[in-house]
């Protein structure tokens, strides 16, 4: 899954695309995306590593997605959004520092948003209706179509998000290929300045269900620059925090419906990321393709029985080694291998 880092010029997304990711942004990439990957960081790896004493350690990675920045004049957002569309989630960095409004501005990236998905959805709707004014074959299905999209398109020239609308398991389908940003889940960063005592006040700015963390990105970007000795020294002289990048990728993936399982033995310790609700099935296909097709059991424990008990063996002789078919929905922390043909 590709997590798009989006919002106004001069937000600070590029600072937070370079801290989470490492790459320095491109400057002959301005004017489109540039992509990199950020490790996801688990604390459960290590005393698994002390079991298994593995050759190799392999950790879940996530595609972080850096996009032009929009002008709050809402004149081009449509055409840079477009290149984000495929992405399953959103960061969406808000600025408030100097002259910016980080509650204007969030507003104002929710039109953005909402005027984005108006322009496919009214399209599509009035392609439909013109189509249908002539004779042809497929009559029945264009206009199943356009019955299941023009009541939400009525929902959102009202002002409405698509992930605030009671939507129907038809509707659903109807709209999964256009990829609408307001049903996306994401998750806030307000940009806050190096000396802002009280970041906590920016809370009450989040949407329903949606995450919001404010810091300084560059400030953060400074700290991770010093060495660890120069880092505290300068932290306690001004009376400031790091933050933690790697809480803060965890917050990402969680935001964007994610979590992680493992692979564990004397070859490889390895996370992996499956969507929140992905099955057994889904897991093993994750893993190489021939496991789902010759799939015929996933041998699960978790992570923590296993430290706690300290081996296989243990776990067996505990009655915690689960044998389970392809639908069940593997659950974060979980450690399974696949047995099949």
């Amino acid at each position: 899954m590709k997590i798009g880092i989006v919002g106004y010029q001069g937000s600070g997304k590029s600072t937070l695309f370079h801290w989470l990711t490492g790459v320095a942004p491109d400057p002959a990439l301005a004017h489109t995306i540039q992509s990199a990957m950020a490790t996801v960081p688990d604390e459960r790896i290590e005393p698994l590593c002390k079991i298994y004493m593995p050759k190799k350690i392999t950790q879940a990675a996530i595609e972080i997605v850096d996009t032009p920045g929009l002008s709050r004049t809402h004149e081009g957002s449509a055409v840079k959004l477009a290149m984000i569309r495929e992405a399953g989630a959103l960061i969406v960095v808000v600025a408030n520092f100097g002259d910016a409004d980080a509650a204007g501005d969030l507003q104002n990236f929710e039109d953005d948003l909402l005027i984005a998905d108006l322009d496919i959805l009214t399209g599509r709707v009035e392609r439909l209706r013109d189509s249908l004014k002539k004779p042809r074959p497929n009559r029945e299905k264009e206009q199943e179509e356009l019955d299941l999209l023009a009541p939400i398109l009525v929902e959102l020239e009202a002002g409405k998000a698509i992930a605030k609308l009671p939507l129907s398991l038809e509707q659903r389908k109807a709209i999964k290929s256009f990829q609408l940003f307001s049903d996306k889940p994401r998750l806030v960063i307000v940009n806050i300045a190096d000396d802002d005592a009280d970041p906590g006040r920016f809370a009450k700015l989040a949407p329903p269900g949606t995450e919001l963390v404010a810091l300084s990105l560059t400030l953060q970007m400074d700290l991770a620059a010093m060495s660890p000795s120069e880092r505290d020294e300068f932290c306690r002289e001004m009376h400031v925090e790091p933050f933690d990048r790697d809480s803060l990728l965890r917050r990402i993936m969680t935001a964007s419906g994610q979590m992680l399982f493992f692979t564990a033995g004397d070859k490889e310790v390895r996370t992996w990321l499956i969507r929140q609700g992905g099955t057994a099935l889904e897991a093993a296909a994750g893993i190489h393709t021939d496991l789902a097709k010759g799939f015929i059991r996933a041998e699960t424990m978790t992570v923590a029985d296993l430290v706690r008990l300290g081996s296989e063996r243990e776990i067996k002789a505990a009655g915690l080694m689960r044998q389970e078919p392809k639908d069940y929905v593997i659950r974060d922390g979980d450690i399974i291998t696949i047995k099949h043909n």
